[in-house]
């Protein structure tokens, strides 16, 4: 069964939907952050944990949510092997797959209701491989990474 890393840094209701509808796609979701302790929870922790479990490859995917999807997409993107990418629709998130090779997807529990969460859910799924042709531009981040 295929992992996914599921953080947020409070009790938000789309953090547990999100949480939920990804077990009912297949996932065995791992929850991190309030999701897992119930309380607040500084969203640093929650970005730099959910970005370790896919750093690691102990998760296929990661998804983080903060109240603006900002601080966790930044926390996330400061572990190496990260690339988190802030989707508030459907086809940034689908971009965000194909042209970017996202790994980590940050939420704004603030914007997205659950309708939406479930259509950017499915659209960051529907790209399972990076466009051949932004390959390069990939690469250019691994190498740039690579040396700091």
């Amino acid at each position: 069964m295929l992992k996914v890393a599921v953080g947020s840094d409070d009790t938000y209701p789309v953090a547990s939907f999100i949480s939920r509808y990804l077990k009912s796609k297949g996932f065995k979701v791992i929850e991190l952050g309030s999701l897992e302790k119930g309380v607040p929870v500084p969203w640093p922790s929650v970005g730099f944990e959910v970005g370790e479990y896919v750093a690691r490859g102990d998760a296929l995917f990661g998804v983080v949510i903060c109240y603006t999807g900002t601080g966790v997409s930044i926390a996330a993107n400061k572990v190496k092997g990260v690339r988190a990418a802030l989707c508030v629709d459907a086809q940034t998130a689908r971009g965000a797959r194909l042209w970017n090779n996202a790994n980590v997807l940050a939420i704004s529990a603030r914007l997205t209701s659950e309708e939406l969460a479930k259509e950017i859910i499915d659209s960051w799924l529907s790209v399972t491989e990076p466009d051949p042709s932004e390959l390069g531009n990939i690469k250019m981040i691994e190498v740039r990474e690579s040396k700091t």
